[in-house]
C-alpha cells in the first residue's frame, strides 16, 4: 500500500481529482448532452468563469449589474443541464426556457438604470419581464433543489398578496402583484438582493478555486498526509478521516462532496480495521459535514453572514477558527472511545505511507492555502482578488509534478467543473431572494422575532432549542446556505434582542443548518456515505448523529461563551479553549460509555452532566463540572485496581529468611 514516493499505491490512488460535480452529476440530474449542445454548454460555462474572474480581479460592475448576469448565466445552465425530463435529453421547453432567460436577463442588465429610474412606478414591460424573472427562478430552483425551497417561497409569494386574511398578529395590508413583482425582480431587496450578490461575487471565484485545488492534486496529498500521521494509531484510518476532512473540507465547503473524495479510501480502510459498516460511513459523513465550519474556506452561507453582519470575511473565519477545532477535537475523542471499546488497532507500519517522504513530495501544494490566507488577511485584498491570486498559484503548483500539470484543455475543464458546482448555490440564494423580499415588504420579520421571544417567555436557552429544532427541520429540506439565509433573517434577530451577539446569534443558526447533514431522517451526508460502506442509510444515520453529538452542544457553548469566537481578553480566550476542550471530551467519553473502562450508567450520567456544565462559562460551573469528572476517574480506577488478577508471591526460600 505504499510506494516509493510516499503515496499511497494504485490500489487506492486515483489520478483524477474527484470534485463535487464530478461525483454527483448524476445525483444532481445534470446529464451532459454530447455534440453541437455539449459544445456551447461548454463553451456558456466558460463565458461564465471568465465573466466573473474579469470583475473579480480587473473590473468591478455595478452590484444590479453584476447579479444579473450571473443569474442570467446561471438559469440558462440549469435549463439545459437539468432537463425537464429527468434523465431525458434537452427538449424544446428546456431550449425555450433558455432562451427566455437569456432575453429577460438581458433586459435586466441593459435597462439597469431605468430601473432604478422607475423604481416604485415600473411600466408595463417591467412587471411581465420582472414576473417571467420569478417563475424562471423558482422552476430552475425546482431543477436543482427539489420542490421544498420553491414551494417555501411560493407560499411567502401568497401571504404578501393575501396578508389581509392571515391571522391579526402575522397580518399585512395585501399588497398588489405589481408591487410584489417588483419587489421580487426589479430591486435589490428580493432575487438579486444580497445572497445572491454573495453568490454573484465571493462564493463562485472560490467554487472555482476550490476545483483547481482538487485537479493539482491537493486532495491525493491531504489524504496521503493524513494516512501517514494518524494510521498506525487505534481506529487509524477513522482519525485518518479526521484529518483529511478537515483539510479538503477548507476548500470543498460541501459535505456530500467531501464524502465522496475521503470516504473512497477511508471507508475500506475503516471496514477492514474492524469498525462496522454502518460506524464507518457515519465516521466519514461527520468529519465530512464538519468541512463546511472550517475555515479558510468554509460554506457558502460564510460569505453571506459576513455581507449580513457588514464584517470583512477574514473575521467569520477567525470567529470559526476554535469552533471547528473543538468539533474535530470532539470527532477524535469519540473515534478513539469507539475504537477502544471494540479493540481496533491501528494499520500496520508497512501499510502506511511515509511521512516525511508524503511531505516533501507534497508540501508545496500548501501553497495555494497559504496564498489565500495572505492575500485575505495580511494584504487585506478582497475575497475575490484573494481567490484569484491563491487560483493562479493553484495552477503554478500544478506544474511541480508532470502527472498534475494542467494544459488549456484542463484548465478549461476545470472552470467548467467550478462553474457546474455553483449552480446550486445560485439558484439557493436567488430563490432565498423572494423570501427575504417578502420578509422586508411585509415586516414578517420583525413580527416573527417578537412573537418567538413571547414563546421563549424570556428564556435565552428556550429561544436557542427553538432555534436549533428549526435550524434542523429547515436544513434537512434546504442546503445549508438557504437554510442560514432563511435563519438568519426570521431567528437571529431575536437571538440578538435576547442579548446574544450578533456573530454569535449567525454562527448558532450556521452550524445547525450545516449539522442537518448528519441528523435522521433526511441525514443527506450520512446517505451518501452509506453508498460507500454498503450499510443501510438509516442506521447510518441514526450512528452519525450519534457521533457528532459534541456538534449540538458547541453553538450552545460559544453563545453563553463568546470568548470561543474570539471575542474578549487572550486570558479568557485560552481558558475557553482549555475548558471546551475538557467538556467535548467528557461529552464524548458518556456517549460512548467509555472512560478507563466501560462506564455504568450512573458513570454516564455524571460524565454527561459534567460535559454540560462547561456550557456556561465560569469557576464555578467549571469546578464543579471537574469535580464530576475527577469522581468517575476514581471510581474507576478503585474498580480497576478491584479487579485486577491477584499476582501470586513467590515462597520465601530459608536463605532470605
Amino acid at each position: 500500500m505504499h510506494s516509493g514516493d510516499g503515496s499511497v499505491n494504485e490500489t487506492v490512488k486515483t489520478n483524477e481529482p474527484i470534485s463535487e460535480s464530478a461525483v454527483n452529476d448524476e445525483e444532481k440530474g445534470y446529464r451532459r448532452p454530447s455534440g453541437v449542445m455539449g459544445g456551447a454548454i461548454s463553451v456558456i460555462a466558460l463565458a461564465f468563469a471568465l465573466f466573473h474572474i474579469y470583475t473579480g480581479g480587473v473590473r468591478p460592475l455595478a452590484a444590479y449589474e453584476q447579479r444579473a448576469i450571473h443569474l442570467t448565466f446561471a438559469l440558462v445552465l440549469v435549463f439545459l443541464l437539468r432537463p425537464f425530463r429527468r434523465g431525458g435529453g434537452v427538449s424544446w421547453v428546456d431550449l425555450c426556457l433558455s432562451v427566455v432567460a437569456a432575453l429577460t436577463g438581458g433586459y435586466l442588465f441593459i435597462e439597469s438604470d431605468e430601473l432604478m429610474m422607475r423604481m416604485g412606478i415600473p411600466i408595463s414591460l417591467d412587471i411581465i419581464v420582472g414576473g417571467v424573472v420569478v417563475l424562471l427562478v423558482l422552476e430552475a430552483t425546482r431543477r436543482v433543489l427539489g420542490p421544498a425551497m420553491p414551494i417555501i417561497a411560493g407560499v411567502f409569494l401568497l401571504y404578501g398578496y393575501f396578508g389581509d386574511l392571515a391571522p391579526q398578529f402575522l397580518a399585512n395590508k395585501g399588497y398588489s402583484f405589481e408591487r410584489i413583482v417588483s419587489q421580487m425582480s426589479l430591486a435589490t431587496e428580493g432575487i438579486l438582493g444580497i445572497p445572491l450578490g454573495v453568490s454573484a461575487t465571493f462564493v463562485i471565484l472560490f467554487i472555482i478555486f476550490a476545483a483547481f485545488l482538487s485537479e493539482c492534486g491537493a486532495g491525493q496529498f491531504f489524504i496521503d498526509i493524513s494516512m501517514a500521521l494518524f494510521g498506525r494509531f487505534r481506529g487509524g484510518p477513522a482519525k485518518v478521516s479526521v484529518m483529511s476532512s478537515s483539510l479538503f473540507g477548507t476548500v470543498s465547503g460541501s459535505a456530500v462532496a467531501n464524502v465522496m473524495v475521503d470516504g473512497w479510501l477511508t471507508i475500506p480502510l475503516m471496514k477492514r480495521s474492524g469498525f462496522k459498516p454502518h460506524v464507518a460511513g457515519a465516521i466519514e459523513a461527520v468529519n465530512s459535514t464538519g468541512g463546511q465550519i472550517m475555515p479558510p474556506v468554509m460554506g457558502a452561507a460564510a460569505f453571506i453572514m459576513a455581507e449580513i453582519l457588514g464584517v470583512p470575511y477574514i473575521k467569520i473565519c477567525i470567529a470559526a477558527a476554535i469552533p471547528a477545532m473543538l468539533y474535530y477535537v470532539a470527532n477524535y475523542f469519540m473515534i478513539d472511545f469507539e475504537a477502544l471499546k471494540s479493540g481496533i488497532r491501528g494499520l500496520p507500519l508497512n501499510e502506511l505511507p511515509n511521512a516525511r517522504k508524503v511531505f516533501a513530495h507534497g508540501f508545496f501544494y500548501l501553497i495555494p492555502v497559504a496564498v489565500l490566507i495572505f492575500f485575505l488577511s495580511w494584504i487585506m485584498y478582497t475575497p475575490m482578488k484573494s481567490a484569484i491570486y491563491a487560483m493562479a498559484s493553484a495552477l503554478l503548483v500544478s506544474f511541480f509534478k508532470k502527472s498534475t500539470r494542467m494544459g488549456l484543455i484542463k484548465v478549461v475543464k476545470t472552470l467548467e467543473r467550478g462553474v457546474l458546482s455553483s449552480l446550486e448555490v445560485a439558484m439557493a440564494c436567488a430563490c432565498a431572494g423572494i423570501i427575504i423580499g417578502i420578509f422586508n415588504l411585509t415586516g414578517f420579520g420583525v413580527r416573527l422575532s417578537t412573537l418567538l421571544i413571547e414563546i421563549a417567555q424570556g428564556s435565552l436557552l428556550a429561544l436557542l432549542v427553538l432555534t436549533m429544532v428549526s435550524s434542523l427541520i429547515l436544513g434537512m429540506g434546504l442546503p445549508t446556505t438557504a437554510c442560514y439565509i432563511i435563519l438568519a433573517v426570521l431567528v437571529a434577530p431575536a437571538m440578538v434582542k435576547m442579548g446574544v451577539l450578533p456573530i454569535a446569534a449567525h454562527m448558532f443558526v450556521f452550524y445547525f443548518g450545516v449539522l442537518s447533514a448528519v441528523t435522521p431522517p433526511v441525514a443527506v451526508a450520512a446517505y451518501a456515505a452509506a453508498g460507500l460502506s454498503g450499510a443501510p442509510p438509516g442506521r447510518t444515520g441514526y450512528a452519525a448523529w450519534r457521533l457528532a453529538i459534541a456538534g449540538f452542544i458547541l453553538p450552545f457553548m460559544f453563545v453563553y461563551g463568546p470568548e470561543l469566537l474570539m471575542v474578549g481578553s487572550w486570558s479568557n480566550i485560552v481558558i475557553a479553549c482549555i475548558t471546551g476542550t475538557i467538556g467535548v471530551f467528557l461529552l464524548a467519553a458518556a456517549v460512548q460509555g467509555y472512560f478507563l473502562e466501560k462506564a455504568s450508567l450512573w458513570e454516564r450520567a455524571v460524565l454527561f452532566a459534567a460535559s454540560l456544565l462547561f456550557i456556561n462559562p465560569g469557576i464555578l460551573t467549571d469546578i464543579v463540572g471537574l469535580m464530576g469528572a475527577l469522581l468517575v476517574l476514581g471510581a474507576q480506577a478503585v474498580r480497576r485496581r478491584r479487579s485486577a488478577p491477584v499476582v501470586p508471591q513467590p515462597a520465601s526460600s530459608p536463605e532470605t529468611e
